[in-house]
């Protein structure tokens, strides 16, 4: 009987540490040594997950051209981490594994004697994760680190029962609160409130992900400025490739009848300007350009924001008919403001009419509360009803006062695409609204010099081309009216 117990003891005891050496093998990415990152959608595409070995060698050799394009142009693109969704599968068993890697650890510290092979795997962990943290300059740090965090050291210390799991804690907290950024040291501190040990190691852990995050958009900033610099070429030797393989066939009919429409003269350069121009608000009715397409999105996107310059200046154009908003600066920069916010999420026609009737609300209401603290009646019926009959009207784009904010803004942005980097006054209409006003030019002038910088040599080509077949079309034309050959017209010539 004591022999089958004994037995028994045996195969439970090989059972618990068999399930404890599966939770461990299958547990190692639920402390996150793997982290990975959301490398944001490009084009439509759909996001991509990374890890950060996969994230520095993107930056060394760029061959994504999709992605070289989106970092030149877009300042605000950055990587985030990566949460699988809470009710997915992948999530679900992140969650399991998680709980079940904490739980174990736990279970081992607080056995007589604790067990510390979870606490020594975790330590190991934690110290191959500096190097993902930590500038390759940082070589003292990360010697430190590693004398410090010696498994054999850490392992020994295991053995004769000597270990301080929590110094060890307190010595990551150190280095963390040393190599961090600022907006990290909040997160840091509160780390030393923690009481319990295995609640201090996971806090410690979320943060070194947070960490490993601002390491890999830091590595993105450094390299920004290098793939801003060489994309362009890149991007047109793939055009010429691409041309190459067509053998010169290949069409862009879109491309040529948006420059073609823009003709001025034998201008080149002008008719490219103009073509430039007319994508702040681009016929529905003609199909895009093929080759500005990548930027389709983005275009359409300055496109509505130009939209809400010119709605947020015919709207306060009209509040201004009002004595307390005109002669009253604070007054009209207080209710711009609140204009500003009320159409920013408008971003097609369906929203407009919406917004507008908000902001018809939002005028009255502010107009009459005005009135009241300078102790004046409020706005007649007869006020209130011409007030939203002119406002209500700016549905309409081609409406005289958004067609004039419209004239008025688009010969402030061909004046300020022509100067030397100085920003002329804003326009009447606009002043309230200067800086998003001039961020917008700023990046509708970044993205059509990309766009002109990689495609400009190919739009000189087919404007050349159709001005070179329509001059010879007219001197055949000429001949065949005179019955002149082609021999005799040349001798013709002056």
């Amino acid at each position: 009987m004591d022999a089958q117990e004994n037995r028994n003891g045996q195969s439970g005891a090989g059972q618990d540490d068999l399930e404890e050496r599966r939770i461990r093998t299958d547990s190692e990415s639920s402390v996150d040594s793997m982290t990975r990152f959301v490398l944001p959608s490009l084009d439509g595409t759909p996001p991509k997950i990374v890890t950060m070995d996969e994230v520095s060698s993107m930056f060394k050799n760029l061959r994504n051209m999709e992605l070289a394009h989106e970092i030149a142009l877009n300042p605000d693109f950055k990587l985030q981490t990566y949460e699988p969704p809470s009710d997915s599968l992948e999530g679900s068993i992140k969650k399991i594994m998680h709980k079940a890697f904490w739980d174990l650890l736990r279970q081992q510290l607080e056995r007589q004697p604790p067990s510390y092979d979870q606490a020594i795997r975790l330590l190991a962990e934690i110290k191959e994760m500096f190097p993902q943290m930590l500038s390759p300059n940082n070589e003292r740090a990360l010697a430190h680190i590693n004398e410090v965090l010696d498994a054999a050291v850490i392992r020994q210390q295991a053995e004769r029962g000597t270990i301080d799991f929590r110094s060890y804690a307190n010595f990551v907290i150190k280095i963390l609160s040393r190599s961090c950024s600022p907006a990290r040291d909040d997160a840091v501190a509160a780390l030393l409130e923690i009481d319990d040990v295995v609640d201090t190691f996971r806090g410690i852990l979320e943060v070194m992900t947070l960490m490993k995050l601002d390491m890999a958009n830091f590595m993105l900033a450094l390299a920004r400025t290098e793939i801003a610099a060489n994309s362009v070429q890149y991007e047109k030797e793939k055009f010429s490739k691409y041309l190459r393989e067509f053998h010169g066939n290949a069409g862009f009919p879109a491309t040529e009848d948006w420059l073609q429409r823009h003709r001025s003269g034998s201008n080149v350069d002008e008719t490219i300007y103009n073509a430039y121009m007319q994508l702040i608000d681009y016929p529905a009715d003609k199909e895009f350009p093929e080759l500005l397409r990548i930027d389709k999105e983005r275009f359409a996107g300055l496109s509505w924001r130009a939209q809400r310059l010119i709605l947020c200046a015919s709207l306060i154009s009209i509040a201004q008919s009002t004595p307390i908003i005109s002669q009253r600066r604070e007054n009209r920069i207080k209710l711009s403001q609140q204009l500003d916010i009320i159409v920013q999420d408008v971003k097609n026609r369906d929203q407009v009419a919406t917004a507008i009737e908000s902001c018809y609300e939002q005028i009255r209401s502010f107009v009459n509360k005005a009135l009241e603290q300078e102790n004046m009646p409020p706005m007649s019926d007869a006020d209130q009803a011409a007030l939203k009959s002119q406002v209500l009207k700016l549905a309409n784009k081609a409406s005289p006062v958004p067609s004039l904010m419209a004239k008025r803004l688009d010969g402030y942005v061909r004046v300020t695409l022509r100067s030397n980097g100085s920003i002329p006054p804003p326009p009447a209409g606009f002043v309230d609204f200067q800086e998003e006003l001039v961020a917008f030019i700023a990046s509708f002038r970044r993205l059509v010099s990309y766009n002109h910088a990689v495609f400009g040599e190919h739009f000189h080509q087919i404007l050349n081309k159709t001005m070179s077949e329509e001059s010879q079309a007219n001197e055949e034309a000429i001949r065949a009216g005179s019955g002149m050959t082609a021999g005799q017209a040349q001798t013709a010539k002056p």
